[in-house]
């Protein structure tokens, strides 16, 4: 179904023009930048009873949310997941499409330049993204947490971890269902998650009748 989009983001007009960016917001959310987002999304994902990218179905999909950005949950690049999710209307939405975190040794802190390195080599090496919102194909941003965060930013002593990778941000979407699919893939390396590949999709239910807790 996706063969032969191209992502938006490397698209250009005849004109010479950068593309509209239509759904997306590139620039801070409620007073807080992109980078930051990131780095609040690894404390919600890391920070649940179970890990919301491991979810198959979107039974997780309200776990833990709280706050003007919902975040939406990747994979672990081992299943194809098909959420429908039903959320609340007025909320930005943070989607990963491929992404690391890099974390130091519990315990030990190391130089802040060594975790972002770790956390931006496979990003380096991206083999390709696509974004598809109700059939039309979005750009993405490549973000970086601002600096190194730290797990708890309440204990001085957590550990310490370095986010990059590729994301967008959705305005509030209208009231109504919409259909999102994701797919990107890093290129083939030796290093860890290095070949990952990532397809996960989801239908969001926005405004919708919320059911009973499922998890």
């Amino acid at each position: 179904m996706l063969a032969g989009l191209m992502c938006l983001a490397q698209a250009r007009t005849q004109q010479g023009k950068a593309p509209d960016r239509g759904p997306l917001a590139d620039g801070p959310v409620a007073g807080v930048g992109l980078g930051e987002w990131t780095a609040r999304w690894w404390r919600w994902a890391s920070a649940q009873s179970v890990a919301p990218y491991l979810d198959r179905d979107g039974r997780l999909c309200e776990i833990g949310q709280q706050g003007p950005v919902w975040f939406l949950a990747g994979t672990d690049g081992t299943f194809k997941p098909h959420r429908t999710c039903v959320m609340p209307e007025g909320k930005h939405l943070l989607v990963p499409v491929i992404n690391m975190v890099y974390w130091g040794p519990r315990g030990r802190d190391v130089p802040c330049r060594e975790l972002q390195a770790g956390a931006a080599l496979n990003n380096d090496r991206l083999a390709g993204a696509i974004v598809v919102l109700d059939g039309r194909t979005l750009g993405r941003l490549r973000l970086r947490s601002d600096g190194c965060f730290r797990m708890d930013p309440d204990n001085p002593r957590s550990r310490l971890g370095a986010a990059d990778g590729y994301w967008l941000m959705l305005k509030p979407l209208p009231h109504g269902r919409h259909t999102l699919v994701v797919s990107a893939s890093y290129g083939e390396s030796g290093d860890k998650y290095g070949g990952m590949r990532q397809d996960f999709e989801y239908v969001l239910d926005v405004g919708g009748k919320v059911l009973l807790s499922k998890f």
